[in-house]
């Protein structure tokens, strides 16, 4: 069996990139949307995790006269990139440089965008259960002049328990106990233990909700790394209530008594937020929205803050 011939690639194929341009005029952005391609994140334990990003990538088109950029330059140069590049202001900042040069004088900045989702392990509250959430994540990040532009957004879920729905419930838990016991005259310890663990023990809960925490900050970029990791950390520390994966009973109860201690409004979770972003010295300007979604009404209560850190 003789061996294949070997493809030869033709030179005599149309190329209408050189044709005159109508209506000529240099344009902002020229690229891609959507893209998919694989990605190395850490998984937030020393090691590393692929995930499958969503990205967009383009140029400036500088060169009213030329019919277009050269495309499939960018998506290769961006494909290789991604796989040798760690997502470091760094080799940011060198992937977007190539995206330019492989322009041969088209383009001056580039801009890219990356959606994934970051599977993090996390602990379970008292047990040794641990399981995986999801954290959806945008980076953002632009080359112009040389100065490297670099935002990071991101979203975490936390459970809120309503401030003024505990204090009716505690006003109705109560007047139940004077109920029971006013009749009955002193009533002694075990007595009074033995009624809070019955059903009569609880009259009325407070309303509580899963909530969402959005995120949006602008980097220095004199940093090594981008502090997805420890802004997650964070701000799941200041909300103190952030949603469990795999839990046993004391889990469970470690959980409703973190409720029970961080009573909020939507605003007080906005100022806990922001607190956490004001003081890194890595975040140049924030923005942030949290939503309670609410199990008392049909709507969702939100508090939006935003700052720049000097």
């Amino acid at each position: 069996m003789s061996a294949p011939t070997p493809l030869v690639p033709r030179t005599d194929l149309p190329d209408v990139a050189g044709h005159a341009v109508p209506l000529a005029r240099a344009l902002d952005w020229v690229g891609m949307e959507g893209i998919a391609l694989p990605m190395r994140v850490s998984d937030g334990a020393g090691g590393q995790l692929q995930v499958a990003a969503s990205v967009d990538l383009s140029v400036n088109l500088v060169n009213a006269e030329a019919r277009g950029i050269h495309m499939s330059r960018l998506y290769l140069q961006l494909q290789e990139g991604l796989a040798r590049e760690a997502i470091t202001p760094a080799g940011l900042r060198h992937l977007l440089q190539e995206s330019i040069t492989s322009q041969a004088g088209l383009a001056s900045q580039a801009r890219l965008k990356i959606r994934y989702q970051a599977l993090l392990q996390r602990r379970a509250l008292e047990s040794d259960n641990s399981g995986w959430k999801s954290y959806p994540v945008e980076i953002e990040a632009t080359l112009r002049d040389g100065h490297l532009q670099l935002a990071l957004g991101f979203s975490l879920e936390y459970s809120s328990t309503c401030p003024a729905s505990a204090a009716l419930s505690r006003q109705l838990n109560a007047e139940r106990f004077s109920e029971d016991f006013d009749a009955a005259g002193t009533a002694s310890t075990q007595a009074v233990h033995d009624w809070l663990q019955s059903e009569r023990g609880m009259a009325a809960t407070p309303h509580a909700q899963r909530s969402r925490a959005q995120v949006r900050v602008e980097l220095r970029t004199q940093f090594d790394e981008l502090p997805l990791l420890p802004l997650i950390d964070a701000l799941e520390k200041v909300l103190a209530t952030p949603v469990q994966t795999a839990v046993k009973r004391v889990d469970e109860q470690a959980f409703a008594r973190l409720n029970a201690d961080n009573l909020m409004f939507c605003e007080d979770a906005a100022r806990r937020v922001a607190s956490v972003l004001a003081a890194d010295a890595r975040v140049e300007s924030y923005q942030a929205s949290v939503s309670h979604y609410e199990s008392l009404h049909p709507h969702d209560a939100v508090a939006r803050v935003s700052g720049n850190n000097a």
